[in-house]
C-alpha cells in the first residue's frame, strides 16, 4: 500500500505533461486560445497587470437579473500549464438548460502566464468571490455558488472550497470566496506527504515546490479538510493514471470522517480525461452530466 501511494502521489506531480498529451489530442478549435464560445456571455472577473481574466456565462432561457438561481463557475485541466475554458462549454450549456447560470473561467497557466500552481488558486478564489459579489446584478442565489472542475481544474475548484487563505489584497474580504458546493472531475486532492505515504525525498519536494511556488501543502486539499466543507462529488476513473483513483478514496474518506459529505463515482477502467465531450462516442460525458444532475437535484439546485 505505501508503494502504490508514494507511486500516486508522483502521478500528481506529473500531472501537467500527462493533461499537456491529452490536450494535444483535442481539436484545434477546442485548443485554441482566447476561447471562442458560442452563446456565452463575456465579463472579466479580475484584472492582474494587463491579464484580463474573463468569464464564459451561459444563462437559462429567459433569464433575468431579478432571477435568484443557483449558478456554477468550471475550471479547465491542463496541469497549471495549459487549458482553455472551452472544456466545459456543453457542461455549462447544459446546465443552463436545466435553470442554472453556468459559467466556464479562465484563469492564468504556466505556458501564457509563467505562473505556478499556487496563482491558479488564488485565481479560483477570486472567480467565486466575483461570482458571488456580483450575484444580485447576475440573477443569482449567492448561497448556491458551485464549483467545479476537471484534473488541475478539480484541484482548484477543491481549494477554492476548502482552503482558507490565499485572498488577493485588493479584494473584498468580507465577501467568502468559498462555494456552496463542489463537484470534481478526475482532481489532483493529494500534493503533498500524507498518513501512509512513502516520504519524498528532497529532490523531488524541491520540484513540487517549484511548480507550486511555496509549499505544496499550502494548496493539498485533502490537508485542508475541516468540518464544515462543502458537500462534494468526485467524479473519477478507475482506469486513470494520472491522477489515481486511490487518491479520491482517501479523499472522501477524510471528508467522512470531518462529519463531511463526499460522494465518490468510480468508472470502471476509464482514464485521466474520459468525462469530456467529445471523447469517443460521448457515454462517458453523458454518464457524468447525470450523476451530476442528481447530485445538484440532491442539494435543491435543480428540478429533478
Amino acid at each position: 500500500m505505501k508503494r502504490f501511494l508514494a507511486v500516486a502521489t508522483v502521478g500528481l506531480l506529473l500531472v501537467s505533461a500527462q493533461a499537456a498529451q491529452a490536450q494535444n489530442r483535442q481539436s484545434r478549435a477546442d485548443r485554441a486560445y482566447p476561447p471562442q464560445l458560442d452563446g456565452a456571455t463575456v465579463q472579466t472577473y479580475k484584472t492582474v497587470g494587463d491579464v484580463k481574466l474573463n468569464v464564459f456565462i451561459f444563462n437559462p432561457e429567459n433569464h433575468k437579473p431579478t432571477d435568484h438561481r443557483p449558478a456554477i463557475v468550471f475550471f479547465f485541466g491542463g496541469g497549471w500549464t495549459s487549458g482553455t475554458p472551452k472544456q466545459f462549454e456543453q457542461q455549462c450549456k447544459h446546465l443552463a438548460s436545466r435553470g442554472m447560470v453556468a459559467m466556464t473561467a479562465d484563469y492564468r497557466v504556466a505556458s501564457r502566464h509563467q505562473t505556478k500552481a499556487i496563482d491558479c488558486v488564488r485565481d479560483g478564489k477570486s472567480a467565486v468571490r466575483w461570482l458571488r459579489a456580483n450575484a444580485e446584478r447576475l440573477g443569482v442565489d449567492p448561497d448556491k455558488i458551485v464549483a467545479g472542475g476537471g484534473s488541475a481544474g478539480g484541484h482548484v475548484a477543491a481549494c477554492t472550497g476548502l482552503v482558507a487563505d490565499l485572498n488577493e489584497a485588493e479584494e473584498a474580504k468580507g465577501i467568502s470566496s468559498r462555494p456552496n458546493a463542489m463537484v470534481l472531475f478526475n482532481p489532483a486532492l493529494i500534493l503533498a506527504p500524507y498518513d501512509g505515504m512513502k516520504p519524498f525525498d528532497n529532490e523531488r519536494l524541491a520540484s513540487l515546490r517549484q511548480r507550486v511556488g511555496d509549499d505544496p501543502r499550502v494548496i493539498s486539499p485533502i490537508h485542508h479538510i475541516a468540518a464544515d466543507a462543502p458537500p462534494t462529488l468526485i467524479l473519477h476513473g478507475k482506469g486513470d493514471t494520472t491522477v489515481p483513483y486511490k487518491t479520491a478514496e482517501l479523499f472522501c474518506e477524510a471528508m467522512h470522517s470531518a462529519g463531511n459529505r463526499c460522494e465518490l463515482v468510480g468508472y470502471e477502467d476509464q482514464p485521466h480525461g474520459f468525462f469530456n465531450y467529445g471523447r469517443g462516442d460521448n457515454s462517458n460525458y453523458e454518464k457524468t452530466v447525470a450523476a451530476m444532475d442528481q447530485f445538484l437535484e440532491s442539494l435543491g439546485y435543480l428540478k429533478p
